[in-house]
C-alpha cells in the first residue's frame, strides 16, 4: 500500500509494472478458464453449445459506438459525429410555432375526433380549404345601400362572401359572456370565428379578449356603448365608432378593419363616420345561431356557401344554456349539411 504513494519515478515505475503484471496474470487464468468451458461437452457442466462460434471482432474501418446522448427519437443511436434530426422540424425545414413536433395528417384527424368527442358534437366538425390565392371582390348587397354609396367609396355592407365553397363564417358580437370554457372549447375544436366587442362591456376583463386575440380570433368593431346609430348625429357616430377603435389600438395593438353596427342599423352618416375611423368592411349577418334555435334572413331558411352567421356572448343569465351549448347547436347542424367553418378575414 505504501507503493501507492510514493512519488519518486522509479518507484512509480515499478508499481506500473507490477500491476500490469497482476493485470496480465489475471486475464491469462481468465482466457484459460474460458476455453476450458467452450472446449467441455455439451450438456456436462462448463459445456458450451457445439454451435456457438467466437465472438466476431470489429474490423478496422467499421464505425465505433456513438457517445452517450446522441440517440436518435427512435430510441437508436445515431453515427457517430453526428446529430440526431430536429423533430419539431416540418419536412419544408421550418420548425413548428410552439417547438414541439408537427402533426401528421393522421394525428390531426385522431385529435379532432378526440375533440369533438369530449364537447358532444354529433359529428367532427369538417376541415376548411386553404383561403384563397386571390380574394373575392367584396361588394354592397342589393337593397344593402345607401345614397351615394358606391360614388362616396363607403365600405361594403354584406351577409355573404362570394363563393363557391361550402363555408360559413362564424362571427360573435358584443362580449357581455366571458365563460373560460368557451375559450377551451374553441382552441380544442380549432374552429375560427370573428368576435365584434363593444367597450362597455369588455372593459370589466380586457384580457378575457387578449386569450382570445392570441390563439387567431379576430377582434373587430362593434362600437363604444352599442348604441341604435341612426338616432345619432354623425359627429356622435364617429365618437361611437372611431371611439373604439382607439380601444382596440391600446388595448390590442391594433384598429380594426371590420365594422359591425349595433343590431345592424347605420344610415349612409354611420359609413361615413366608419370610413373615417379606417372602417374598410361592414359585414352583417345572413343567419343568427341561438342556444335553442336559428334564425334566418332568407325566405327558404337555408344555409349558403360563404353565409355569415352571427351569435352573441350570451351565458345562462338570458339564454337557455352556455355559449358552448351555443356552439354545439352550430356545429351539428353545419357540419351535418357539409360545411366547414372558415376565417373570416381570410376572405377579405
Amino acid at each position: 500500500m505504501r507503493l501507492v504513494v510514493q512519488n519518486d519515478k522509479k518507484g512509480r515505475i515499478r508499481l506500473r509494472r507490477t500491476r500490469l503484471r497482476g493485470v496480465v496474470a489475471v486475464l491469462a487464468v481468465a482466457a484459460i478458464a474460458s476455453g476450458c468451458a467452450q472446449g467441455g461437452i455439451a450438456g456436462q457442466p462448463g459445456g458450451g453449445s457445439p454451435a456457438a462460434g467466437p465472438v466476431p471482432s470489429r474490423s478496422a474501418d467499421a464505425p465505433a459506438s456513438p457517445p452517450q446522448g446522441t440517440r436518435t427519437p427512435d430510441g437508436s443511436r445515431s453515427p457517430q459525429g453526428t446529430r440526431p434530426p430536429d423533430s419539431t422540424r416540418r419536412p419544408d425545414g421550418t420548425r413548428a410555432p410552439d417547438g414541439r413536433r408537427p402533426q401528421s395528417a393522421q394525428q390531426a384527424h385522431a385529435a379532432r375526433v378526440a375533440a369533438a368527442r369530449r364537447w358532444r358534437l354529433a359529428r367532427v366538425p369538417l376541415v376548411p380549404p386553404p383561403p384563397p390565392r386571390s380574394k373575392p371582390e367584396i361588394t354592397t348587397r342589393r337593397g344593402f345601400e345607401v345614397d351615394g354609396h358606391e360614388e362616396l367609396g363607403l365600405p361594403p355592407v354584406f351577409t355573404t362572401v362570394p363563393t363557391t365553397r361550402k363555408i360559413v363564417f362564424l362571427t360573435i358580437d358584443d362580449g357581455a359572456e366571458k365563460d373560460p370554457a368557451f375559450l377551451r372549447m374553441m382552441s380544442d375544436l380549432k374552429v375560427p370565428y370573428t368576435a365584434f366587442l363593444s367597450d362597455y362591456v369588455i372593459k370589466d376583463d380586457y384580457g378575457y379578449f387578449e386569450r382570445m386575440r392570441r390563439t387567431g380570433t379576430g377582434l373587430h368593431n362593434h362600437t363604444l356603448h352599442h348604441r341604435y346609430l341612426p338616432a345619432l348625429s354623425y359627429r356622435r357616430q364617429q365618437y361611437e365608432i372611431c371611439g373604439m377603435q382607439d380601444v382596440m389600438e391600446e388595448r390590442y395593438g391594433v384598429r380594426p378593419a371590420l365594422f359591425r353596427p349595433p343590431f345592424g342599423n347605420y344610415d349612409r352618416d354611420t359609413l361615413r363616420a366608419a370610413r373615417s375611423c379606417g372602417v374598410r368592411y361592414v359585414p352583417l349577418w345572413n343567419e343568427e345561431v341561438f342556444v335553442d334555435h336559428w334564425e334566418y334572413r332568407e325566405w327558404d331558411r337555408k344555409i349558403r356557401p360563404g353565409d355569415i352567421v352571427l351569435s352573441h356572448f350570451r351565458g345562462r343569465g338570458e339564454w337557455k344554456g352556455t355559449m358552448p351549448d351555443m356552439i354545439r347547436r352550430f356545429l351539428d347542424k353545419v357540419t351535418a349539411e357539409g360545411f366547414a367553418v372558415a376565417r373570416l378575414e381570410d376572405y377579405l
